[in-house]
């Protein structure tokens, strides 16, 4: 790699640099991507996993946003219909006016403009009485039925995309720290950069630099010594996951604490995510984690909507932050910080043709991904939009059926075992299933209790650029992440999957306590019988990192 030149140098590889990686490439541009860590294990691993327009913003008047991000959740739930799928969202306001929509009538008129926006009106499912025999019975809610989309796994949406860019030239590498962006003069010349396994530093050229590094681009903007004014404002958000309890709603919940902001009670991989808080942060972001005061309030929160649904904080399968690179904005109001992406150009700061982004989020990271390519002066027109026939859970599902069929008769497989395959895969569990007929080992599951297979982790490190245990584990074929997971699961798996990969029992040894560790630093396993500092009531919103808001 030492002295290759390049037309673009990508730094950071969550959503957002994948998204601009493959959108470079589709337009021919040869590409550099490095990251870090891997692949979308920075705040795209640690999100809501909610791909929607944001009623939040409809209230604050945000329109362009809010019709710009329902574009775009319509486009991913046709492009990626395994990974995004419709999903009916039910919102629990109290009966009275409250902070976040103040009369019926008002909330009916912007829930039917969001539908609108969104190109019609999708299936409903929900038993509204059901749902509201579940809430606190002290207090009378008034429930709304609306249409968003949930990606259960944003990791998969970074390892298809990434594929894709691969294969269309990009040359693409994890665990790759960039020391410095280098200058001729007042232009951007390239970088140096630091391969962290083996320790080799080695320098590349590049006629652009996209630093897409998210909450870490004010540190890569301050290691290669160009003086510009902070960019990133962190803010963490923080979320539980706790077992589903004995009649849960299917359909996600958007409610409110008794503050008045919003929480998410969400079904996700067959558990509940209950998230999210807004905490200034300004730490290693690789270090968030949920506070005790957090933990506190989300789950006080949860009570508040499910008094009866008989969960405690020892229940917590596992909690994870992460922290949103959100603009620079001393003294402004959490909520009113726009969650629209901006792209810095750092000429003025003499660091010509460097562009920073700032924000963005799962939803729109195509579209900042087009957007970067115009700011470099590309031709990149806004694709067709269709809004007459909007996505059905059942068209999705008759999909995702054909796919798992042909998968389970080409692997030998169990259908049900085929399906959770093709959800997580799509089109590439053909693949999968192909790699499987080859050799009994490959069709063998991943631990004793998972229907996925060794054949997914070899793939992962063939043609998604996998490393280590964790990266496979944790992001291609994130089983790890699953309710009963262990460390019986981890070391059973660390031995099949090594033994396929051709590693010895030292490497394996090594990658099992690596990935132990990580696990531990991202997900904070509870161990049963383990207490949270409880705070009476919800967290107080004070000053600093210890102020907590809830915010999707």
């Amino acid at each position: 790699m030492d002295g290759q030149g390049f037309d673009v140098l990508i730094v950071g590889g969550g959503i957002n640099g994948v998204a601009i990686a493959r959108q470079l490439a589709r337009e021919r541009k040869r590409v550099f991507l490095v990251e870090q860590n891997d692949f979308g294990s920075g705040a795209t691993s640690r999100s809501t996993r909610i791909i929607h327009g944001g009623l939040r913003y409809l209230e604050q008047g945000e329109i362009g946003l809010v019709r710009e991000s329902l574009a775009e959740r319509e486009r991913l739930m046709r492009e990626h219909p395994h990974l995004v799928r419709p999903q009916e969202f039910l919102l629990a306001l109290p009966a009275r006016p409250h902070s976040l929509l103040r009369t019926s009538l008002a909330v009916r008129t912007g829930l039917w403009l969001y539908q609108h926006w969104a190109g019609g009106h999708h299936k409903q499912q929900n038993d509204a009485r059901r749902f509201e025999a579940q809430l606190d019975a002290g207090k009378q809610w008034a429930v709304y039925s609306y249409e968003d989309a949930q990606c259960e796994f944003p990791e998969r949406m970074v390892a298809e995309w990434l594929a894709e860019a691969i294969s269309l030239g990009t040359v693409a590498r994890n665990h790759t720290k960039a020391l410095e962006i280098t200058r001729n003069g007042h232009r951007v010349s390239g970088a140096r950069v630091r391969d962290r396994i083996s320790g080799q530093e080695y320098a590349v050229a590049a006629k652009w630099v996209v630093n897409a590094s998210g909450p870490w681009a004010d540190d890569v903007v301050k290691a290669s010594g160009i003086e510009t004014p902070q960019l990133i404002g962190g803010m963490r958000g923080s979320h539980l996951v706790f077992p589903k309890f004995t009649g849960a709603p299917e359909q996600a919940v958007y409610a409110e604490a008794a503050d008045g902001r919003q929480v998410f009670i969400l079904p996700w991989n067959k558990q509940l995510l209950v998230g999210t808080t807004e905490v200034l942060d300004s730490d290693d972001p690789g270090n968030a984690e949920p506070s005790p005061q957090e933990i506190d309030y989300l789950y006080q929160s949860l009570i508040r909507v499910f008094p009866c649904c008989g969960l405690t904080k020892s229940d917590i399968h596992f909690s994870f932050a992460g922290v949103r690179p959100l603009p620079y904005a001393p003294g402004k109001k959490y909520s009113s910080i726009t969650r629209r992406h901006i792209l810095h150009d750092h000429a003025p700061d003499g660091a010509a043709g460097m562009i920073s982004v700032i924000g963005g989020k799962l939803t729109t990271a195509a579209r900042l991904a087009r957007d970067v390519g115009r700011k470099l002066g590309l031709d990149i027109p806004e694709p067709h939009t269709t809004l007459a026939s909007p996505v059905e859970q059942g068209d999705v599902e008759s999909v995702v059926r054909q796919w798992a069929h042909a998968v389970a008769a080409k692997a030998g497989i169990k259908e049900t075992c085929a399906e959770a395959i093709a959800e997580w895969h799509g089109r590439q569990a053909l693949a999968v299933a192909h790699a499987a007929s080859t050799d009994e080992r490959l069709r063998a599951p991943i631990c004793s209790h998972s229907c996925h297979l060794i054949a997914e982790a070899v793939e992962a490190v063939a043609h998604e650029s996998a490393v280590t245990l964790g990266d496979i584990l944790l992001r291609r074929v994130p089983v790890a992440l699953g309710a009963c997971w262990s460390e019986q699961c981890s070391r059973e798996a660390a031995g099949k999957i090594g033994a396929s990969l051709g590693w010895d029992s030292l490497r394996i040894g090594q990658e099992l306590e690596a990935f132990e560790e990580e696990r531990r630093r991202f997900l904070h396993p509870r161990e049963k019988g383990s207490t949270s500092v409880h705070v009476d009531g919800v967290a107080p919103a004070t000053h600093g990192s210890s102020s907590v808001s809830t915010s999707h």
